[in-house]
């Protein structure tokens, strides 16, 4: 991985410079964490792993920690534990979504197998698990909360709202559990391991659970708008599934209380057959189009906006100044 920090640009040099430092022991360290004599598991283990991403996890368990002490050993434990874990979700996600790219390469699942590709997932999370017994009582504690919580936004996105819920008021309680319980971790952890106060912590926890909300809803924007080539999935990939989205949810509203040609175009679409990437591409075509886009990236928006003014209980200074360019670049990203 390369020591710039694209998902925190523009902040203090000196804690950039430290954070980048971390980040290359981070990189080295989830090597050391998924190795093993087995042959199979060796490869399959590394395989999301190797094809990159954004390490926003470790990035921000680490922004947190620069309120205490970043350099402890226990701070780098937990960066590598809450990576290990959204690594171990994504092989579990990929198979529940039969995504056939992830980062740009083959999915677990579509090169080995659904059994495979779950039985991966579960080894990173045992060897997760056993580093949060190394970090010590509270961080096993917190990371199971946290599990428990991603198998629940996981199951309850599979079943969906019941005919009582509110879908809206379902979908962001999903994101909450999918998404934002992890980012809670991570500042969470990284405030506490790093010896920061009580109150520090406490409101790490509040803004990594709001920008995780603000993170997904923008990523309902760019599984839209951005191409495989930028994003590494294929545009609307969760259309084709099923999976409600955001502005899926806005257009089904307006077309239930308005009836437009164009909103009822696409809630035919979205209940058809999108099995061809023909049908598939249309429906991405007219969704580009519509307002309900414009409307999520508002909100997203205003979800992040939301988790600055959380910041504003932290100490003014270059903590602070990352941790807002920081939730910037998470929700004005392009891939």
């Amino acid at each position: 991985m390369s020591s710039s920090l694209p998902v925190v640009p523009d902040i203090d040099d000196q804690l950039a410079a430290r954070v980048a430092e971390q980040l290359e022991l981070i990189e080295g360290r989830l090597r050391e964490a998924v190795a093993t004599s087995d042959d199979m598991v060796r490869w399959t283990s590394r395989h999301l792993m190797d094809a990159g991403g954004k390490r926003v996890r470790p990035m921000l368990v680490l922004l947190a920690a620069a309120l205490g002490d970043m350099e402890r050993e226990c701070v780098l434990d937990a960066a590598v534990l809450v990576e290990l874990t959204h690594l171990a979700s994504l092989y579990h996600d990929d198979v529940m979504d039969s995504a056939t790219t992830r980062r740009g390469t083959d999915s677990a699942h579509a090169l080995w197998g659904n059994n495979v590709a779950i039985l991966t997932g579960d080894f990173l999370f045992a060897r997760a698990s056993a580093l949060s017994a190394r970090i010590g009582s509270e961080a096993v504690h917190l990371h199971a909360e946290t599990f428990e919580r991603l198998c629940l936004g996981q199951l309850h996105e599979t079943v969906g709202p019941s005919a009582q819920d509110d879908p809206f008021e379902h979908y962001i309680s999903v994101l909450s559990d999918k998404t934002a319980s992890l980012l809670a971790l991570a500042g969470e952890l990284g405030a506490v391991l790093s010896g920061a106060s009580e109150h520090a912590s406490g409101v790490m926890r509040r803004y990594g659970e709001k920008i995780g909300v603000a993170f997904q809803l923008a990523d309902d924007v760019l599984d839209l708008e951005s191409s495989t080539e930028t994003s590494g999935k294929t545009p609307g990939i969760d259309l084709r599934e099923g999976v409600p989205t955001m502005p899926t949810l806005l257009v089904r509203r307006r077309a239930e209380q308005q009836g437009d040609a164009h909103s009822v175009e696409i809630v035919d679409r979205l209940a058809g057959d999108l099995s061809s990437d023909e049908d598939l591409e249309t429906l991405v075509a007219l969704l580009r189009e519509d307002p309900a886009l414009e409307e999520t990236r508002a909100l997203a928006q205003q979800t992040a906006d939301d988790a600055v003014a959380i910041l504003e209980e932290l100490p003014d200074g270059a903590v602070r100044t990352a941790l807002i360019h920081f939730t910037s670049s998470l929700v004005q990203r392009h891939s």
